[in-house]
Formats: C-alpha cells, sequence, structure tokens
C-alpha cells in the first residue's frame, strides 16, 4: 500500500497520514472500531474544499454558505462541521501554493451509505467553484451523543 502523506509537504499531511493508517487495500472489508460503552462505531468524512481562485481571488463567505445550504445540508441535514484551514500544497510545477480552505466533516454511521452524496458535494463543489480536486478522507471513530 501506498500512502500519499508521504509525498506532501502540506497543513494536511498529518491527517492523511492517520487515515493511511487505517486504509485498506481494494476488495478487503473494513472492521467497525471497537468502542467502549457508550460510544459506537462511525466513519469520520472530511473533505477539504479549497477557496482560491486563482491570484489573490477565494471563495467569498458568502458563496460557500450558499454552497452549504443549497449542496451540503439538504444531504447531510442531521449534522456537520465546518473549520477554517490553512491549507497547502505543491502544484504540478513544484511550487507551494497556499490558500484558506473550509474543511467540511460528516460524521456517519456507514461511509459506504452515503458515499454517492459525498461525490455529488465534491463534483458540485468543483464545478461551481472551479476547483481541480477536493481532498477526501475517511477513518473510523467512535461516537457517542451524551
Amino acid at each position: 500500500m501506498t500512502c500519499p502523506a508521504r509525498r506532501l509537504r502540506a497543513a494536511v499531511a498529518a491527517p492523511i497520514l492517520f487515515v493511511c493508517l487505517f486504509r485498506l487495500e481494494a476488495g478487503e472489508a473494513a472492521e467497525p472500531p471497537r468502542c467502549r460503552p457508550p460510544l459506537d462505531p462511525w466513519a469520520q468524512v472530511e473533505l477539504y474544499l479549497g477557496r482560491g481562485l486563482g491570484g489573490d481571488a477565494v471563495v467569498s463567505e458568502e458563496a460557500f454558505q450558499d454552497f452549504l445550504a443549497e449542496e451540503v445540508t439538504p444531504r447531510f441535514p442531521d449534522g456537520l462541521s465546518v473549520v477554517d484551514v490553512a491549507g497547502q500544497f505543491r502544484d504540478s510545477e513544484g511550487t507551494i501554493v497556499r490558500e484558506p480552505t473550509k474543511l467540511l466533516i460528516l460524521l456517519v454511521p456507514d461511509a459506504a451509505g452515503v458515499a454517492r452524496k459525498v461525490a455529488t458535494i465534491i463534483e458540485a463543489y468543483k464545478e461551481r467553484f472551479d476547483q481541480q480536486s477536493v481532498l477526501h478522507a475517511e477513518q473510523p471513530v467512535c461516537v457517542a451523543f451524551s
């Protein structure tokens, strides 16, 4: 198994490395984590949504909130979290690019069951804001609503 975290020199490298520790080879079934009561096994889905539009232009807070209201909330009405992060990556020409990023965090009981919704959100974001890619990470977690 290869892990892309070894190739990244970015603010997101540590979370990717953590995800790689749980990544399975194609075809293997995922074992849910063993969770101590009252915690239950779920999945944490993370989407790193870059806001750079080229030059100094960025996706505005208002445009991002509209995207959440129109694309994300209807698919995940039970809840989500959004965190502002400082993104950094190396582009295809070897240049370090820094951009404001929104980290969308979804906690779900079944990642496979929401995969189509997540893919739709990724494609909608790329199309609406002319983005080349969205970083998508998943990892097993234990949760309880106490």
